[in-house]
């Protein structure tokens, strides 16, 4: 139960950051390309990530050496590769939904609220996640499903201004990235038991290396764009996706799929907050009631899935101590 709220605290610091991401990211796309930031961004939490992975195994090879334990050096490196190559998977399903958010933002024409419907649409993840949970296992909680409903209700009051009167291609676009950073969590919860931050860092290895080939090929990368653009680019590189998507996939290891996509999904509620305060964006009472609403439903569901963790954990106790109980009794 301790492991799972450590786990939701993590989630819910990668959202924060995340959130005041959003202010960042606004403002690279001024001067630079989708493809050309993301390359860049990932690029940084790649190198970063790679010099951790590095002092990390130093780290650990010493400390058992001091206690007189031994380091067992392949079969460490045997975990670390594996680690490695799920990473890149990880890294495939975000370069598809950091990019296809991202033109679909750009998509949008003029006079649409094209970070309210991107918001709206890519918190979309949480039913998509929701909804494999409860196939793949053949149920879900009820307060899960009411904090979903929830959850998107509020979202729709923080991001829908304008409501919903055209379809237009942006919005395919934004499904489509909802539908990749669904893909992106349940691989993550899938590959829950590996380390951590190689995986991140593999990761972003790949989505760099992919971005850095589209841009190339369909866009025009200047040196002077970067330079214009560097402050968005290092917040994004270093807090958004080396320290954020670390502690997503270090908070995944003790939370469920659906709770962590909720949890996530408070990233508009922070990017709107971060806009109020950063850009001077002004929030209507029913922009303020939705962030209530998805506060509330993530609430809701991390104390009810607390509750059940601990259900299980007495259970288990209970077992064992029948158990013991039977073992004492035959002598």
């Amino acid at each position: 139960m301790k492991k799972q709220w450590i786990g939701a605290i993590l989630l819910l610091f990668a959202t924060i950051i995340w959130g005041v991401a959003f202010v960042a990211q606004t403002a690279a796309s001024d001067s630079i390309g989708s493809f050309t930031f993301n390359a860049a961004r990932s690029l940084i939490a790649a190198v970063l990530l790679s010099a951790i992975v590095a002092g990390k195994e130093k780290i650990s090879e010493k400390r058992l050496i001091a206690v007189g334990k031994a380091y067992e050096k392949s079969a460490r490196r045997k975990y670390l590769k594996k680690s490695l190559f799920s990473g890149v998977f990880c890294g495939l399903a975000l370069f598809a939904a950091v990019n296809f958010q991202q033109f679909g933002i750009e998509k949008y024409p003029e006079g649409v609220s094209a970070s309210g419907r991107a918001g709206f649409l890519t918190a979309t993840y949480v039913v998509i996640v929701a909804a494999y949970s409860a196939i793949r296992h053949k149920k879900l909680h009820p307060v899960t499903l009411i904090s979903c409903v929830g959850c998107l209700g509020g979202m729709y009051l923080l991001c829908m201004h304008g409501g919903v009167s055209k379809i237009y291609f942006g919005d395919v676009l934004e499904l489509l990235g909802a539908l990749s950073f669904a893909v992106q969590i349940l691989i993550v919860d899938k590959y829950s038991d590996l380390d951590g931050v190689a995986l991140s860092c593999a990761q972003f290895w790949a989505t760099a290396v992919i971005s850095a080939v589209c841009a190339a090929i369909f866009e025009t990368v200047r040196l002077s764009d970067l330079i214009s653009a560097w402050l968005p680019v290092v917040y994004a590189g270093v807090m958004s996706s080396c320290v954020g998507y670390t502690f997503q996939i270090l908070g995944q290891k003790s939370v469920r799929p659906a709770v962590a996509s909720m949890i996530m999904s408070l990233e508009s509620v922070f990017a709107a907050l971060a806009g109020w305060m950063i850009l001077g964006e002004k929030l209507s009472g029913v922009e303020l009631l939705g962030c209530a609403l998805v506060f509330v439903s993530v609430i809701l569901s991390q104390l009810s899935s607390a509750g059940e963790a601990s259900r299980k954990e007495k259970g288990e106790q209970n077992i064992n101590a029948d158990k013991n109980s039977e073992g004492k009794e035959e002598k």
